[in-house]
Order: structure tokens, then sequence, then C-alpha cells
């Protein structure tokens, strides 16, 4: 199993900040040369420019090793999670990723345009590396997704009551009954989400509460509502979390997404202690104690599954 199993943050922070402080050696050449197919996965193609371009990405890591070997391995698994993500709609936006890339450049105390600059010039390129944060930060949501409330998840009975016992009383969660308020942004009107967000947050202060959600809608364009029902604290989606406790006249902050811009309305919060909720603090405690430890081991057994379906041939 290869390292690409790691978050952005994980992996790039300290290491790839430490080579970014050099002038690495310019690899553009290489990366230019002619390309050919070295291995097809369900029919999608890694060429040696992919290779190529990953394992000068693996070079900035200081990664050691037969890189080109490595950075195959990789690739394999990438079109592998990319494919599933995909076809369970779970990707991130691309300006989820725009921003993940921006924050990078900032935290190595560089420009946008600098870090393009110089991930061209050690034969990485921009795309390159924003393909790889698409894919880590969508995969851990997909795992979690997958695996959250599967019956391999699921605490039984037994577990339940005597994780229960053990903490005396039934752990306090607050529970949420939220909808989303969407507008939309069709994919070839990329152009107008400037003015969609703005109209998004001047409705926010007339958003006339979840009951006339529907009839609220109608007095826009290409707005609509989804009832997100009950959601307990430790389910909330990392993006919107933040966004969720901060929040102040029933609606939360605007977020750009792959759908438009999105807002969520907060119809009802309260704390409940029941056994529902007592069993997912648990499985999010316990999440919790997977991330400290290392990766989610169900990324390694989803992972292991799609190989297993998938027509990997190596050239």
């Amino acid at each position: 199993m290869t390292k690409a199993k790691h978050g952005v943050s994980l992996l790039l922070a300290g290491v790839i900040a430490l080579s970014l402080s050099v002038s690495p050696a310019p690899l553009g050449g290489q990366a230019m040369a002619a390309t050919s197919v070295v291995a097809v996965v369900n029919k999608t193609a890694i060429t040696s420019g992919d290779v190529a371009r990953r394992a000068a990405f693996l070079r900035l890591q200081r990664r050691s090793g037969n890189l080109q070997k490595l950075a195959k391995e990789e690739l394999v698994e990438e079109v592998l999670k990319r494919e599933e993500i995909a076809r369970v709609g779970m990707s991130v936006s691309t300006a989820d990723v725009d921003a993940s890339f921006a924050r990078f450049a900032a935290s190595n105390k560089m420009s946008v345009e600098q870090l393009t600059s110089v991930l061209n010039g050690a034969g990485v390129g921009a795309p390159h590396f924003k393909a790889f944060i698409a894919v880590s930060m969508s995969w851990p949501r997909l795992v979690n997704a997958r695996y959250a409330g599967g019956a391999s998840s699921k605490l039984s009975n037994q577990e339940l009551v005597t994780r229960l016992l053990e903490n005396k009383q039934k752990p306090v969660t607050t529970e949420y009954m939220l909808k989303q308020v969407i507008f939309v942004v069709p994919a070839s009107k990329k152009g107008i989400v400037g003015k969609r967000k703005a109209e998004a947050e001047k409705s926010r202060a007339s958003f006339p509460g979840c009951d006339q959600a529907m009839q609220f809608a109608k007095n826009y364009l290409d707005v609509s509502i989804r009832n997100l029902g009950r959601v307990l604290e430790p389910e909330l989606p990392p993006d919107w979390k933040p966004l969720i406790e901060k929040a102040n006249g029933g609606t939360t902050a605007t977020r750009v997404t792959e759908r438009g811009v999105e807002y969520l309305a907060i119809c009802n919060q309260r704390q409940v202690s029941d056994a529902v909720a007592a069993e997912i603090v648990f499985r999010a405690e316990d999440l919790g104690k997977e991330k400290k430890d290392g990766e989610n081991p169900n990324a390694a057994k989803y992972l292991e599954e799609l190989r297993s379906k998938a027509q990997i041939v190596m050239q």
C-alpha cells in the first residue's frame, strides 16, 4: 500500500515546506517528454508523463526508494479513489481545492503565482498538485460516509450498554433540525457565482423560517430547498460544522459549492441524550481515536475492495 493515503495537511505541512525553501532542479523537460501509456485502470490511462509528475512530487517530499514505481502505485490508487468519488458524487468543489491551494501557498509565505511557478519548475505542475488535493480532501469524506452508519461501524446493543455503564451516564449532544438553501449556479455559468453569493447573503436577512422555506424559495430564481432532517452534532459535515456553531439569526453564513451558493437554516436545536445520540457520540469518539493513531482502517479496506473489482493492466 502506498503513502498517498496521507491527508494534504499531514503530508505537506512540514516536508514540502522545507523542500520549497530551496531551488529544486528543473524537471520540466522530463515531464514534457513524449508520453506513453504505462497503466490502464478501468479504461483510465496513466501515462509516463503522469508518472514523471508524481515522481517529481515525491522528490519534493524527500521520499526515497524507486520513485517511478512508487509514483505508478500512487496513481493507480488515485484513479480508483477518483472514480469512486465521482460515482458517489462526493467530490469537493473546485473552489474548495483552489482555497486549499491558496492556503498552502500562504502557509509557505508565497503567493499562488509563486507556488505555481515553483511547482512548474519542479516538474510537478499546479494541475497535478490540485488533482492530488482534490482526492486527498474527498477520499476521507467518502470513507466516513460509507462506514459511518454501516453495519461494520454500528455498535451492538451489548457494546452500547457496556460503554454507557463505563461512562456512568448517557452522553449529551446537540440535535439540529436543518434545511439546506441552494442558490443554484449551473456549471456553464460559473461567472455568476459572485452575483449569486451576494443574492444569497442578502436573502438570509429575510428568511422567514423553515415552515415557510418553500414559499420563500419561490421569490428567487433557481433556488432549491432540501430538508436534511435531524442531524446530531457529531454527524455534522466538517465544512458546515463551524458555520452551524457560529450561526445567528437562524441561518449560517454562505458557502460556494459545486452546486452553487448554499447556506443552512437551523429550524430547531436542542440537547439530547437518547440511545441513538449516545451511539453516534461513541462512534465519533472512536473515529477520533483512529485519526490520532493513523489512517482510518476502513480506508484501506475500501481501497482493497475497489482494487479487487477493478481491471488494472500494467504496461
